[in-house]
């Protein structure tokens, strides 16, 4: 896992434990909405230098989601084909429901998704 996608999901496990849990819910939704958009990003990240070792420079990377989408199918889909549809769930569940909406509150589901984006960075090193 590269250093800085590393820091940036460990800064995402900090920013949770400001928030009080209550019933196994985290009580501010606040933080929770930065953990999971500093998730987010740190698979951005890693996607970004993946793609650097394989050649391309700093302004050639992805700068939309949907840039990321083409650039997981050609660079790494062929190796991988589950990869995208993991692309998908994770911006799905950390971008949309976790940050955008700010639909998470268990600490369970939350506490997977982290996981899931670990596993996910641990895949594309």
């Amino acid at each position: 896992m590269s250093k800085e996608s590393l820091r940036y999901l460990n800064n995402a496990k900090e920013i949770l434990k400001k928030s009080p849990i209550e019933d196994n819910r985290y009580a501010d939704v606040k933080y929770v909405k930065e953990a999971c958009d500093t998730a987010y990003l740190a698979i951005l990240k890693a996607i970004d230098e993946y793609l650097q070792n394989k050649g391309l420079v700093k302004k050639e990377l992805p700068r939309s989601v949907d840039a990321y989408r083409k650039a997981l199918r050609k660079y790494l889909a062929v190796h991988n084909g589950k990869l995208l549809r993991k692309f998908e769930d994770l911006y799905d569940e950390l971008h949309i429901a976790g940050y955008y909406r700010g639909d998470l509150h268990h600490v369970k589901v939350v506490k997977e998704a982290l996981n899931a984006a670990k596993a996910f960075i641990e895949r594309i090193r």
